[in-house]
């Protein structure tokens, strides 16, 4: 949540410099339905599918073959034979050259949501997709959930597959393949610049979406069963190009993440190197940190990277601990994918900060960011080289607020972790700066503090000037808009595919509200999210919007539709919702309660200050979190 008359800016922050909050609204989620269908799907489990049953319209039991054995379809045409391909029945396909400037090279492992799928290794103008017809395609493993790499042809594809387990049991899910022309940027897992057709290339973006399904957790899966597509016309079809069951993060619990909130030009930067400073929550012996390239249309390449803890500014208290991927020292991030480091031996205390650094080898031009950090982080100049071994300050002349690429830093041990959904409040806008002293700062030392419940990791999802049912970030391309994609949009990566994730706590919406979204829209997004994460298996708690009165754009109007959505909130504590936090009474003026209490107002009365972060963090009923 952000104050909206503030200059813009492009790339990153530095000091002193502000940020740009007005954007009009270009997309609007549909609430009549899922909010997030096109890139999450849902599970659906009859009571005789449950108890090992047969669907009454399910086809006779096929052995299940790899998926590759079943490709009937050629997606992927080199530049100067466009015609070997014909993805959509109209002699449409997509181009080799732009999948390779994008890094998905035939074969090449792609990280999406968690789940590690792969680009098929095969020629242009070869098989290398399936459409979808009920094909039993063999898979075995436990998982978390299930991602599938696909694209519609012919306009969204929609059909219900199967899922069956070692047991004899049997779970039906729905799966949506929004068109590869004219699906949403928002959600895609890449965007490619051309298309392929048999007169010549076309300028336009093309899309391939990661989606994701549920599974049964704890059961052991057999085969998937794709879904039959009804009353499709001739080229129209659910395409799948690959599919891979989501790995269980048993042993690791998330310490510190971060949402990518847009994508930014910026300098060009040419060997450079970075070293963000982000704060722990949970702590553990071994630790791993997650880079990801979102929204991205080309590879970024890291040449070494760093773990260490923060001395003063930009020097080390100790030695940095290299971080290897793949046994490497470097690695190449794909376009649209995330990277995991492998586990390495260095303890990260709880309630820390920490120094991650990464070496950019190459020139830069734009990066994928989380664009407000509260935090001041550091960057050696133009041709510095590798400094990520570097225990001294010297060679980081430059400060940057903002975390370019990582998203993540996990520890082993502890019980999982605890995900706050938000903008600019859970972003610390009004929090003093560099104190770590946001609600989920605040949430975590508790945690940290205590011996009644588990000691969850927090992590914070805030977005300053994020929505919950409309994007900000049109999700594509650079951008001086900074506030994400909206919560429904966003939810698969930042909350459901979270290291260890356990329970969510939703506290957004007074942006949408600000902004005209009516409280039936918010209602019916915040129904859709909580569904979403309870299909996953994960605790939800929804926090009151808290009062805006005395900011220039939150009108009566804007506070009738927030009271609406309190009132729905609180009627829903404990049927649609695991519990509820009142933050809207912990800090409303009993006066005038479309209006904080003086005490608690950073000065622009939509921002809490300090002592309001604290009573945030205090209104939370730490036995609810589990």
């Amino acid at each position: 949540m952000t104050p909206m008359h503030r200059t813009p800016r492009t790339g990153l922050r530095t000091p002193g410099t502000t940020r740009h909050r007005r954007v009009r609204s270009t997309v609007v989620a549909a609430m009549g339905t899922v909010l997030g269908a096109v890139c999450a799907a849902t599970l659906a489990v009859p009571p005789a599918l449950a108890a090992g049953g047969t669907p009454p319209d399910a086809a006779p039991r096929k052995e299940p073959l790899p998926l590759e054995r079943f490709f009937d379809n050629r997606a992927v045409s080199d530049d100067a034979r466009p015609g070997a391909a014909d993805f959509d029945g109209a002699g449409s396909s997509f181009s080799a050259r732009d999948l390779a400037a994008a890094g998905w090279t035939p074969g090449r492992s792609l990280t999406f949501d968690a789940s590690p799928l792969h680009w098929p290794r095969t020629a242009p103008g070869a098989p290398d997709n399936v459409r979808a017809d009920g094909q039993a395609v063999r898979l075995s493993g436990r998982g978390q959930a299930l991602t599938f790499l696909v694209a519609g042809t012919g306009g969204d594809a929609t059909g219900t597959g199967l899922v069956r387990y070692r047991d004899g049991s049997v779970g039906a899910y729905t799966l949506t393949a929004p068109d590869w022309r004219h699906g949403p940027l928002t959600t895609k897992a890449v965007g490619l610049p051309h298309r392929n057709t048999p007169q010549g290339q076309r300028t336009e973006t093309t899309r391939l979406y990661a989606v994701t399904v549920p599974v049964m957790r704890g059961k052991e899966i057999t085969s998937v069963v794709l879904p039959k597509v009804p009353g499709r016309a001739p080229g129209a079809a659910l395409h799948v190009f690959s599919l891979a069951l989501r790995p269980p993060t048993n042993g690791w619990t998330g310490s510190w993440s971060a949402s990518t909130s847009g994508y930014a030009a910026l300098g060009p930067w040419t060997d450079r190197t970075l070293r963000l400073v982000v704060h722990s929550s949970a702590g553990g012996p071994h630790t791993r940190i997650r880079l990801e390239n979102t929204f991205a249309g080309r590879p970024v390449r890291i040449g070494h990277a760093t773990i260490a803890l923060q001395g003063k500014d930009a020097a080390t208290r100790g030695r940095p601990a290299p971080l290897a991927f793949g046994g490497r020292p470097g690695a190449e991030i794909p376009a649209g994918a995330a990277l995991t480091s492998d586990p390495v031996g260095f303890r990260v205390p709880p309630d820390t900060n920490l120094l991650v650094s990464l070496h950019l080898p190459g020139t830069v031009r734009a990066l994928p960011l989380h664009s407000y950090s509260n935090q001041l982080s550091y960057l050696s100049a133009d041709g510095a080289g590798d400094r990520t071994a570097d225990r001294g300050a010297g060679a980081y002349g430059q400060k940057i607020e903002g975390w370019p690429l990582l998203t993540g830093v996990d520890v082993t041990g502890g019980p999982g972790s605890v995900v706050a959904l938000g903008d600019s409040i859970t972003d610390g806008e009004a929090a003093t700066p560099g104190a770590n002293g946001r609600w989920p700062d605040l949430l975590s030392r508790r945690l940290q503090g205590q011996k009644t419940v588990p000691r969850f990791g927090v992590l914070n999802h805030g977005i300053s000037g994020n929505r919950v049912v409309t994007d900000r970030y049109a999700g594509e391309g650079t951008s001086t808009v900074q506030s994400g994609v909206s919560a429904g949009h966003r939810l698969e990566r930042d909350v459901l595919a979270q290291t260890s994730a356990r329970t969510l706590i939703v506290f957004e919406g007074v942006n949408d509200i600000r902004a005209g979204t009516t409280a039936d829209e918010v209602v019916a997004a915040l129904r859709s999210i909580a569904v979403r994460a309870h299909e996953r298996g994960m605790r939800v708690i929804v926090a009151t919007i808290a009062p805006c009165g005395g900011f220039y754009d939150c009108t009566p109007q804007a506070d009738a539709h927030r009271v609406a959505i309190n009132r729905h909130v609180r009627a829903e504590n404990g049927g649609l919702y695991d519990a509820v936090f009142d933050f809207d009474a912990a800090i409303r003026d009993p006066r005038h309660p479309e209006r904080m209490l003086p005490r608690y107002d950073a000065g622009d009365h939509l921002h809490p200050n300090d002592a309001g972060m604290r009573v945030f963090s205090e209104t939370v009923d730490l036995r609810k979190l589990v």
